[in-house]
């Protein structure tokens, strides 16, 4: 959409303002709104002003001035907002107009850049499947004295003996058994349709929706594959229709990897292919699941950078609430076709040779979706130069459940780190593959690397509910 379209677009639907948006570095979305009085033509050449020191991990306070670079071609109209709203995501620049090397979108259009060129192909597609919960009450507290969290659901398997619903009308989702059942158990159809229809209406174009595993409200929306820096601005919108929505319905929606103890969490399983031009790079009929050499050199980087890649695909402690081995999360790292107890999965069913992907299935959905892209391309990109074999170096194929496998065999599988501690000691060793294109600095890993250690450092120093269980009668 050029600039003329988007003043028209304006006019046309009496739109009274436009929300300037961008993505800081933990993934969250930020904004700043201003009245159509005051936009026009120059508004996209000149950018819109804001603070970056009150932006964690942006900019100091001596250096705070920033810039928002309207990018027109993510205009859409507010589904949510009273008065007619366009919003439209940007690119951060300095004052002296360059791009900013810690903007996260700008690091998504670096790692398109840099596939061009490499000679490998012109463009890669990703497609997230971003799991989700959709709670009716969420109550937390972490004080000096007091620190817990509750969460209710009307799906709740705990709940069989509430009464305030008078009589209870039962048909509660069992502990890991709301994988796709129909109404009256699963009680979200609705509220779920409602996300896709606004998700269509603002330019998504949503394949399929369901219930998930884990009871409680577990759900699943999947929409479209597009490339990289697209896909990470769609899954920015996907987010902002799911938490609104629910909203609206007096619910609440999480992407938090783990919110529940016991069930099935989260995740953000991320399919990927690479293109040049119109051909697919992924596929051969003659190979391993259809998969060509390339694509097996692009999984063995994403496995072999994989410790390193986690800091940027799971950052958060709750993310390791997930990633815990002996359970069905995807810990172990190895490839497979079809089997979703190893980290990558290679799609087999009504595969065509456009439709032939890798599925990474460790990533959730606290990652910010424009840095875990681009890590994970930059992963793969890096197999792919080097002529990284996964077999040779042992990473599978596994056609068979691991989690069934004899100890001793488990033991020869290498495994995600186990905390975010040990996942960014692996991405200080281990930041080459990021930093030598250009797409990262060095600069923008240090700096990330603090931050998230700040995250981690404060949870690890607070009192946990469970320790009273353990210790308190000592």
């Amino acid at each position: 959409m050029s600039v003329q379209k988007v003043l028209e677009t304006i006019k046309e639907n009496n739109i009274q303002f436009v929300d300037f948006r961008f993505v800081g570095l933990t993934g969250g979305a930020h904004h700043i709104t201003l009245p159509t009085t005051e936009v026009d033509a120059d508004t996209f050449v000149n950018g819109v002003a804001f603070d970056g020191s009150s932006i964690p991990g942006f900019r100091g306070i001596e250096e705070s001035d920033m810039v928002m670079m309207p990018d027109t071609e993510t205009a859409y109209i507010d589904p949510f907002t009273s008065h007619p709203t366009l919003n439209i995501m940007c690119n951060i620049h300095t004052p002296d107009g360059e791009r900013y090397d810690r903007d996260p979108r700008s690091i998504a259009q670096k790692a398109e850049e840099y596939l061009q060129t490499t000679g490998i192909g012109t463009t890669a597609f990703f497609a997230p499947e971003s799991e989700f919960f959709i709670f009716d009450d969420v109550r937390y507290e972490s004080s000096m004295n007091t620190s817990f969290f509750s969460v209710d659901s009307e799906e709740g398997a705990w709940n069989t003996n509430r009464k305030e619903e008078g009589g209870n009308l039962a048909f509660k989702v069992p502990v890991k058994g709301g994988y796709v059942p129909v109404a009256p158990v699963d009680s979200q159809q609705d509220i779920r349709s409602e996300m896709v229809r606004l998700m269509q209406e603002s330019g998504l174009r949503v394949e399929r929706h369901h219930h998930e595993v884990a009871t409680a409200g577990q759900a699943e929306i999947n929409f479209r594959f597009d490339t990289l820096t697209k896909t990470g601005d769609n899954l920015m919108k996907y987010k902002y229709i799911v938490h609104n929505v629910a909203r609206q319905w007096g619910k609440v929606a999480t992407f938090m990897p783990k919110p529940l103890f016991g069930d099935n969490g989260s995740g953000m399983h991320v399919h990927t292919s690479i293109f040049d031009g119109d051909t697919p790079l992924f596929y051969d009929n003659k190979e391993y699941a259809n998969l060509s050499k390339l694509a097996m050199s692009y999984i063995a980087g994403v496995l072999y950078h994989a410790p390193a890649l986690i800091a940027i695909t799971n950052p958060s402690t709750n993310s390791f609430k997930r990633l815990v081995p002996g359970y069905e999360a995807p810990v172990n790292l190895v490839f497979s076709k079809g089997n979703r107890s190893a980290a990558v999965r290679i799609p087999i069913a009504a595969v065509t040779p456009k439709g032939c992907r890798i599925e990474f299935r460790t990533p959730d959905s606290t990652a910010n979706p424009y840095l875990a892209f681009a890590a994970m391309l930059l992963a793969g990109l890096d197999g792919i130069k080097k002529g990284l074999d996964p077999i040779a170096l042992g990473y599978g194929p596994f056609d068979k459940n691991i989690y069934d496998l004899p100890e001793e065999e488990k033991k020869e599988i290498r495994s995600v780190p186990g905390t975010l501690d040990e996942a960014l000691d692996a991405l200080e060793a281990d930041s080459g593959f990021l930093t030598e294109s250009g797409v990262f600095s060095q600069d923008f890993i240090d700096n990330y690397v603090a931050l998230k250690r700040s995250e981690a450092k404060a949870v690890s120093i607070r009192i946990h509910p469970h320790e009273y269980s353990l210790y308190f009668g000592c």
